[in-house]
């Protein structure tokens, strides 16, 4: 044991990382009226800068949005932002309403700086 009187000094060094990593990463799921309806990678991407440039002017619209994976089945894609653009990306994505006269809307299944975090989903995981 240590006598009371010496005290013993720690030395702790806090580290924070501001935009540490360049790009977010996003799983979104659209949701459209029409179950049938289906859309092209290059027709979704479309649809999400249309929705930038309405929200945010041409500067949402030059916003770098890179379509990584799409699943046409299931209307999922994987969508890469930079760290400055997510917000603006994620506003429009929340209040695009309509596509081609039916309603519609995004939902975001995953965000993460690190692209391996959305190879998996806890809440999806099935132990055998």
């Amino acid at each position: 044991m240590k006598p009371v009187d010496q005290k013993e000094e720690s030395v702790y060094q806090r580290v924070v990382l501001k935009n540490a990593s360049p790009y977010h990463y996003l799983k979104v799921h659209l949701v459209l009226e029409n179950e049938t309806t289906r859309l092209t990678a290059v027709e979704l991407k479309q649809f999400i800068i249309t929705g930038l440039k309405t929200l945010h002017g041409e500067v949402g619209a030059a916003l770098n949005v890179d379509v990584l994976k799409y699943d046409d089945d299931s209307l999922t894609a994987l969508l890469r932002v930079s760290s400055r653009g997510l917000v603006k990306l994620w506003s429009s994505l929340t209040l695009l309403g309509s596509y081609q006269n039916q309603a519609c809307a995004f939902r975001v299944l995953q965000v993460s700086p690190f692209l391996l975090a959305l190879t998996g989903n806890s809440r999806e995981l099935q132990l055998d």
